[in-house]
């Protein structure tokens, strides 16, 4: 059998490299990578310093770091290192940044997302706001035109129908940070019709009414949808579904962590699907890579946040004047 892994490297990059181009026009934006102590989390780092997507702050044990860049090659030279004693303390360390004002974004390196994340949303120097943490996948499907946002893949497990409703605002508000001019997002659930058996389908339709008042804003929701007919145009005509989001929806909110994760994986192994990843809702992003990602991807992660980040500045510039 071969290698889902093992495909031409002409397969679904495009969109990944629009992103870091646009990226690029953007000032880079001062990041702290939190415990780069592997090769992959350090060059992934260093690459997207290259393209100059970010100006990286390495933080944790400076030695570690310093072996980790000499056996990978990576010249270190220029950049700050703050030490740190284990993964933990580089978590911490690396959200003190934030609250000192020094980085306007974290990345992950080779800790554990629940280290870094439990920094984050520490009740005592923590970078939280009033807006629900929530993760989004941007997924750059080969057989679709454009990319594919999903979430919550990653943080936050059975939300209720309030956390639900900050998850499609950080997703509606990344999707116009990255350049998507028209936001779509289709509620999921297993079908098309709400019904008490699904409680999925009744808080699809409450987000649903909930945008229509004015509780969640730039974007066209419809739901519940069942994925097919939420992107393709003629699954949704067989079940004579006429709206503007069904067939055609570029953010997808999945019910719960697990149907979130299981659909991301699908797309990546069974659709050779790229998935870059962050998480917004608190202070700063926060690029979430995976050790499995490739380099493209983390870069595309990077810049994912440096636009998240020029966004957020043009919004409080925007509401000072």
């Amino acid at each position: 059998m071969p290698d889902v892994t093992d495909r031409p490297e002409a397969i679904a990059h495009d969109k990944y490299e629009k992103l870091v181009k646009l990226a690029q026009a953007q000032t880079a934006v001062k990041v702290a990578v939190a415990h780069p102590c592997d090769d992959v989390s350090l060059q992934g780092a260093i690459e997207a310093a290259k393209l100059r997507l970010i100006d990286p702050i390495l933080v944790g044990p400076i030695e570690r770091v310093r072996n980790v860049a000499k056996r990978a090659g990576l010249d270190i030279g220029a950049i700050e290192i703050i030490g740190a004693e284990h993964s933990h303390d580089s978590a911490a360390k690396a959200v003190a940044l934030v609250t000192t004002g020094r980085v306007d974004a974290l990345m992950k390196g080779s800790l554990h997302t629940d280290e870094l994340m439990g920094a984050v949303v520490s009740r005592q120097g923590g970078i939280r706001t009033a807006r629900r943490i929530s993760h989004c996948f941007i997924m750059d499907v080969p057989i679709l035109p454009h990319a594919l946002i999903i979430t919550d893949a990653a943080v936050n497990i059975a939300p209720t129908l309030d956390d639900k409703v900050d998850i499609t605002q950080n997703a509606i508000d990344l999707a116009h940070a990255i350049g998507i001019a028209e936001v779509r997002v289709a509620i999921l659930s297993a079908l098309e019709t709400v019904t008490a058996k699904v409680p999925s389908t009744i808080e699809a339709a409450a987000l649903c009414k909930m945008a229509d008042r004015g509780q969640i804003t730039g974007a066209l929701l419809d739901g519940p949808l069942a994925l097919d007919n939420a992107i393709n145009l003629a699954a949704a005509a067989i079940k004579k579904i006429s709206s503007p989001v069904a067939g055609h929806a570029n953010v997808l909110v999945v019910p719960d962590l697990e149907a979130g994760n299981m659909l991301a994986k699908s797309l990546s192994f069974l659709a050779q699907a790229d998935a870059a990843g962050i998480v917004l809702g608190a202070r700063v992003p926060i690029i979430l890579t995976s050790r499995a990602d490739s380099l493209l991807t983390r870069l595309a992660s990077c810049a994912v946040a440096v636009l998240v980040a020029a966004a957020r500045h043009e919004s409080a510039s925007a509401s000072i004047q």
